[in-house]
């Protein structure tokens, strides 16, 4: 049975006619990664716990509109943006330039070949390795550790200003180093979204 779990059109075929066993495989599988990509959207525990639990409550629920020759993962990657988006929208209308920032998410992170995003996610991780010695300190402490421009400063002894000027001097670099192959506004989002992975 196991060998089933790893063809995906033999897996998918197995919860539409509803292998509660394969399910149970699919959501242990992906449930923190779909967890993952909806915190760094939402940056709120409660509302990403429900929103996971609402991508695989209806991807059980509508099971038998799966398609084999689809990718599950990019399914439950896509499902879990449109649960974003609408919970989003029941809060506050979308600007425009939060339009722009969704279009942008859905073009470069919700391919329906992931590994493009994971391809790029390396790309970026790669560059930031090699940005100068005390830029890729502050940025790394700015957008793995999570901390904010005061708490880096102190942290390092450092202004404000300083701490300010780093981080955009190293999204320069890197929005210069990946420009043939990554949109600012994509640079953006997968900056956010790799902050566990480097």
């Amino acid at each position: 049975m196991k060998n089933s779990y790893q063809d995906d059109e033999a897996f998918i075929t197995l919860i539409i006619n509803g292998d509660k066993k394969a399910y149970n495989h699919l959501v242990e599988t992906y449930h923190k990664r779909i967890f993952a990509y909806i915190i760094s959207l939402t940056s709120d525990y409660d509302i990403a716990q429900d929103l996971v639990q609402n991508v695989f409550l209806k991807t059980w629920e509508f099971r038998d509109r799966l398609n084999p020759s689809f990718s599950i993962k990019s399914f439950l990657y896509k499902s879990a943006y449109h649960e974003f988006i609408n919970q989003y929208h029941k809060n506050k209308s979308i600007s425009s330039l939060e339009k722009v920032y969704f279009e942008a998410l859905e073009e470069s992170v919700l391919d329906e070949n992931i590994e493009v995003s994971e391809q790029k996610k390396l790309l970026i991780h790669e560059e930031i390795e090699k940005l100068p010695t005390k830029c890729k300190q502050i940025f790394s402490l700015s957008k793995k550790e999570g901390l904010s421009n005061l708490e880096i400063s102190e942290h390092l002894s450092i202004s404000i200003k300083t701490v300010e000027g780093q981080i955009t001097k190293a999204y320069s670099i890197l929005r210069k180093n990946c420009m043939d192959k990554i949109s600012p506004y994509q640079l953006l989002i997968l900056i956010s979204l790799i902050k566990d992975s480097y």
